[in-house]
């Protein structure tokens, strides 16, 4: 048995940020700390990105605290940039991040403390901060007759680039920014594409300023509030109309159509006896927030999500959610991060020295 003061589950950027916050108000790594990531290597999430997505298509990066993220090649994938510069953050704050490590549960253990088991052992911690975020969870919709397409399904999370769908016919699912880059980038390379979304897209003309940012969070802050499934702050946010989107919509490669009622053996199907032929349909509807790993503690409300106030978790003020809900982006991650560990050196026993 491994005894700390806090374990931090997940090294994306929220996990990445709790773990520094720590570390500078006097938690040792190793000793009072410890990060584990089930991750081959640095980079959260972002390793797992299709190649073509480049650094320079990525929307709002913002930098980990205490170090920029300078002079990196928009043209570069966005997979090697992060993955580097993540891997220079551990290293340049000693956070000395385990991995690969798969957390199985979170339970009650002994003396008021939580019990983490992993594939590497268990630890008893005071205090936790879930920073998992949703990769691991992608949403796949049901719709009738799904089983019987004779042509390739898949998910974003699963895209590696828009060569593999060269001479195809390519139904995309999904409203959100991920469906509008697969477009974007399969129309030159497949047969035909067609776009199909639950509701109309949304897009957002002019800045993205400030107070717009603060209200699309408090909306999902509000959800989480309630216990409620967080949406995702992108969801609120509606899609950016820049000069790709709106060459896109000249072109008619951004000509969505509303949900199919079913899914046939070679296409799909609306109620009112239209169809589309598809070799392949990709399925970017978004991802779950990854917590099955805390289901022991009994966390979740009636309406399905975590209650969280600020990132601490009203059931169970020693859980902390960073990455969740309003702090799923990168910029909230680094407060949630800051506001985590404030929580977690109120808590009882255990003081640690406040770095000057």
């Amino acid at each position: 048995m491994n005894h700390t003061e806090a374990v931090v589950i997940g090294a994306g950027q929220a996990g990445l940020a709790g773990a520094y916050h720590l570390r500078r108000t006097g938690f040792e790594p190793g000793r009072d700390f410890v990060v584990l990531d089930h991750s081959p290597g640095p980079g959260g999430a972002w390793q797992f990105r299709w190649p073509s997505l480049t650094y320079g298509k990525v929307h709002g990066m913002h930098a980990l605290p205490g170090m920029e993220l300078t002079g990196a090649d928009p043209e570069r994938p966005s997979a090697e940039v992060i993955a580097e510069y993540f891997a220079a953050y551990e290293r340049a704050f000693d956070l000395r991040v385990r991995r690969p490590v798969h957390v199985r549960a979170v339970r009650e253990g002994e003396g008021g403390r939580l019990l983490v088991e992993t594939s590497a052992g268990d630890w008893s911690t005071r205090a936790l901060i879930n920073a998992t975020g949703t990769w691991d969870r992608p949403f796949w919709p049901r719709y009738p007759g799904q089983e019987t397409f004779r042509g390739r399904q898949l998910h974003t999370a699963r895209y590696a680039g828009p060569e593999e769908f060269a001479g195809l016919r390519v139904v995309v699912v999904g409203g959100g920014a991920s469906g509008t880059q697969h477009l974007l980038e399969l129309a030159p390379y497949a047969a035909a594409t067609t776009w199909v979304t639950r509701r109309p897209p949304v897009f957002r003309e002019g800045p993205f300023d400030e107070s717009a940012g603060r209200a699309a969070v408090a909306l999902v802050e509000e959800r989480v509030r309630q216990g409620l499934p967080p949406r995702s702050v992108v969801s609120v946010t509606g899609l950016p109309l820049n000069d790709a989107i709106r060459q896109g919509i000249a072109e008619g490669v951004l000509d969505r159509r509303p949900m199919f009622d079913r899914i046939t053996p070679d296409g799909v199907e609306w109620a009112d006896g239209r169809r589309v032929d598809a070799d392949v349909i990709l399925w970017a509807t978004g991802f779950r927030s990854a917590i099955d790993h805390l289901a022991p503690l009994g966390l979740r409300e009636p309406g399905g999500g975590i209650r969280v106030e600020g990132t601490r978790a009203v059931a169970d003020p020693r859980v902390h959610l960073v990455g969740y809900g309003p702090s799923a982006s990168t910029i909230g991650a680094n407060r949630a991060g800051r506001a985590a560990v404030r929580d977690i050196r109120r808590l009882p026993a255990g003081e640690h020295p406040v770095a000057a």
